[in-house]
């Protein structure tokens, strides 16, 4: 019985002590003017470019979202990549998509980005496009990455050009800023592999 005791108090205490370090709730002031989004299925499943006589396979997300961070920042200043518990005045998808001919060898570049505000209000969507001639055996990541960045300017300077984003993207921080839990919200695309 003695023992049943001791250890009841011991459990008690530990019980204690680990609601003692429980984590705050999240804040959920609007920490950045905008968040990026982009599917986890561009950062767990590979791409395949398709040449007679040497395929390439790559992973879109971290390339698209390294690139799209620095010209998002120098247009916008204040971004940051969505995570659960983050909120902002406004969320950007990010919806990345390249194709390789290799008859004329062309890499075809499109950056789709649609913007969110508050709980899933669509603000804009602009849908950025490239060309880059290059050839798949031949450095693959330096053509790839040059197609992705022209995209991103593209998309970037129509984002630019919106005078809806732009009005509120330059307004006041708004009382009910965009979570990035809301992204579940977003719509299931097509499967995309197939779209070309």
């Amino acid at each position: 019985m003695k023992m049943n005791v001791i250890k009841l108090v011991a459990l008690l205490a530990i019980g204690a002590s680990v609601n003692a370090y429980a984590a705050e709730p999240a804040d959920t002031k609007v920490t950045s003017k905008l968040l990026m989004y982009i599917q986890p299925v561009d950062y767990n499943n590979p791409i395949k470019l398709w040449s007679p006589y040497q395929d390439y396979w790559f992973y879109q997300g971290p390339l698209v979202e390294k690139i799209a961070m620095s010209k998002l920042t120098a247009a916008y200043h204040d971004v940051n990549v969505c995570d659960a518990n983050q909120s902002g005045k406004a969320v950007l998808w990010l919806q990345p998509e390249l194709f390789y001919n290799p008859q004329v060898q062309l890499f075809y570049a499109e950056v789709k980005a649609s913007a969110y505000k508050g709980v899933g209000e669509h603000l804009a969507t602009v849908v950025g496009r490239s060309q880059v001639r290059g050839i798949l055996n031949i450095k693959p990541e330096f053509w790839i990455e040059k197609a992705y960045k022209l995209a991103v300017d593209d998309a970037v300077a129509k984002m630019q050009a919106d005078k809806t984003l732009q009005a509120y993207m330059s307004g006041p921080a708004q009382v009910s800023n965009t979570p990035c839990s809301m992204v579940t919200l977003f719509p299931t695309p097509k499967v995309r592999v197939m779209s070309f």
